[in-house]
């Protein structure tokens, strides 16, 4: 094929999407063929607090912390703390029957749970100082298997400053865009987390079920990360200090959005954080990965670096040349130029949707197992509705570029006992 700008502009592109992502590849291969990551057990039970960020969670509040209540751990040594957040409903009364601590706080112009987070930890170090080795950070939806605390103790007594773990959904067959969710969790756990464990590097955490050491809240006097997504910024905060964040596989219990608005305006806030990261921490990433050569830093930048515009950029490219080449009536490309800009837009669909596709399907066939649904034939459907979703990110990350975004909290109404959801098979 002649070098023409465009030929050689598509090819820049396969080339650095190929640089810049193959290490994903490696990750897939070692969470598939190594499997599950095992941890050896713990010499030592440590004590953990619980931080519980609830704005009117009355309807699910409850099922968190009856599922904390038993664990498979000496109760004496997990402490319950549910900050209830300019509530106005029973959140509060229905936290406090089901036997967590209370703390009530109606702080309107620090709204958020990154401030609910510091406004905690800063209360229980004072009031409590030195009895937590470790701060688990949940949010009121989630519910945890019986073994979760046990599994994440194994890890941290191996030295871990940070731990993350297996995040699954306890409404995967509520819709499409659910059942999205859920898989995408599901490939995060098994083939990012995981393997990143198996290879040495570090994890990075996702929205909730984290555990953080006392030593790190101490030292940093509270938790100081307010962008629209304080986990990822957490993260690249460990990658650019080399702290090195572990995996354990222990199962807690996510909702996810049921509905396409309801996922877009909280997507559109993911995306629109991942900016604030990548802006504020961009220049520390690269120089931790080339001065410190931390790997971590690499794949961190990966993460937060909006490589869906990548995929924008040459969709719009293509199209402008033809549209261009076809009114100039052969002057300004040749009809072979033009067949060659409609085949890139057709293969670079292909292609996506064929990746998403595969992550779907293979995920899929190896965590089949901790798919708790009674809507059995989702699970087939999703395969194909899953790239679908994905492809949504495309528009995200343009509109998020330019959208002024601020936090509001997440409405949260699968009020369903881990009974239930370990039921749903």
């Amino acid at each position: 094929m002649q070098l023409t700008p465009i030929v050689v502009f598509n090819g820049l592109l396969l080339v650095l999407f190929t640089v810049c992502f193959l290490y994903q590849v490696i990750y897939t291969l070692v969470g598939f063929f190594r499997g599950e990551v095992k941890i050896p057990a713990a010499k030592r039970l440590h004590t953990y607090a619980f931080l519980i960020a609830a704005h009117n969670e009355e309807a699910v509040i409850a099922n968190l912390v009856q599922s904390i209540k038993e664990q498979d751990y000496p109760a004496d040594k997990i402490d319950i703390f549910v900050i209830a957040d300019a509530c106005t409903d029973a959140t509060a009364d229905r936290a406090r029957e089901a036997g967590a601590t209370v703390f009530k706080r109606n702080d309107l112009a620090r709204k958020g749970k990154s401030w609910v987070l510091d406004y905690a930890v800063k209360r229980i170090m004072r009031e409590q100082p030195g009895r937590h080795d470790g701060f688990f950070i949940f949010d009121a939806d989630n519910l945890l298997a019986p073994d979760y605390v046990r599994q994440m103790n194994d890890a941290f007594d191996q030295g871990f400053m940070v731990v993350t773990s297996y995040r699954n959904s306890k409404n995967f067959g509520s819709s499409w865009v659910s059942s999205a969710y859920a898989t995408w969790f599901l490939r995060e756990a098994r083939y990012l987390n995981n393997a990143r464990m198996q290879l040495g590097t570090s994890c990075a955490v996702s929205g909730s079920g984290f555990l953080v050491a006392a030593e790190i809240m101490r030292g940093m006097d509270g938790w100081h990360f307010h962008t629209l997504t304080e986990d990822i910024q957490f993260s690249t905060f460990c990658a650019v200090h080399g702290i090195r964040i572990g995996y354990a596989p222990a199962e807690f219990y996510d909702e996810q959005p049921v509905t396409f608005a309801a996922s877009w305006k909280q997507r559109m806030r993911w995306t629109k954080g991942f900016y604030q990261v990548f802006f504020t921490y961009g220049g520390q990433l690269v120089k931790s990965m080339t001065v410190f050569r931390r790997f971590a830093a690499y794949d961190l930048f990966m993460t937060i670096a909006p490589g869906m515009l990548l995929s924008l950029i040459s969709f719009v490219t293509n199209v402008t040349f033809l549209a261009v080449g076809y009114l100039s009536h052969g002057f300004l490309a040749t009809n072979a130029e033009l067949e060659m800009c409609v085949g890139s837009l057709v293969m670079t669909f292909i292609g996506l949707y064929g990746t998403f596709f595969f992550m779907g399907v293979l995920t899929t066939l190896t965590e089949f197992g901790h798919i708790r649904t009674k809507q059995r034939w989702r699970i087939f459907t999703n395969l194909f509705t899953f790239p679908l979703f994905m492809f949504t990110y495309i528009p995200l990350t343009v509109a998020a570029l330019f959208k002024k975004v601020e936090w509001v909290p997440t409405r949260h109404d699968v009020a369903v006992s881990l009974d239930e959801v370990m039921g749903a098979k």
